[in-house]
């Protein structure tokens, strides 16, 4: 298995250098890379206002702890969007797009978790200039809570 975290030098379409990640012909199977992060309540407010996501389970203490739950949790796809970091910023990093995500929930994020989001190439669509990853995120005990598979689009060099 691969750590990638690589980025390199391009030339853009004003002459000027631009940074972009692993391109289809870079890439290897078994590369990976992961993103960690502490989620705080201020990130579960923001994305409840970002997105529209006024859940009373992700925002109101009192309602939640009526829940299964007995506590506010995350927003699953907050949790998911950490995969997009990964794959946006590391592997395949610069310049890559995220085609197709599918995310399975198996456990809640409960504010000051700890997530570590991580990629891995499983397989690349040369024909199609595709890639595609098992994700997967862990809290900070080890327990899997979210995973998946992502096809995404690898950053093209920039045209000469």
């Amino acid at each position: 298995m691969h750590e990638s975290r690589n980025l390199y030098e391009g030339i853009g379409e004003k002459g000027e250098t631009v940074m972009i990640g692993k391109t289809i012909d870079q890439l290897t199977l078994g590369d990976r890379a992961e993103f960690t992060k502490t989620v705080s309540e201020s990130d579960i407010y923001l994305y409840a206002g970002l997105t529209g996501d006024l859940n009373p389970a992700h925002i109101n203490e009192a309602y939640a702890k009526k829940t299964f739950f007995e506590t506010r949790i995350a927003h699953g796809m907050l949790i998911a969007g950490f995969i997009s970091t990964v794959l946006g910023t590391q592997l395949p990093g610069h310049g890559t797009i995220h085609l197709r995500q599918e995310v399975n929930f198996l456990a809640p994020v409960h504010i000051g978790d700890t997530i570590t989001a991580q990629v891995e190439l499983m397989e690349i669509m040369a024909e199609e200039k595709q890639a595609r990853f098992k994700t997967i995120c862990v809290n900070q005990e080890g327990t899997k809570v979210l995973y998946g598979e992502a096809v995404v689009s690898p950053p093209r060099p920039p045209k000469a």
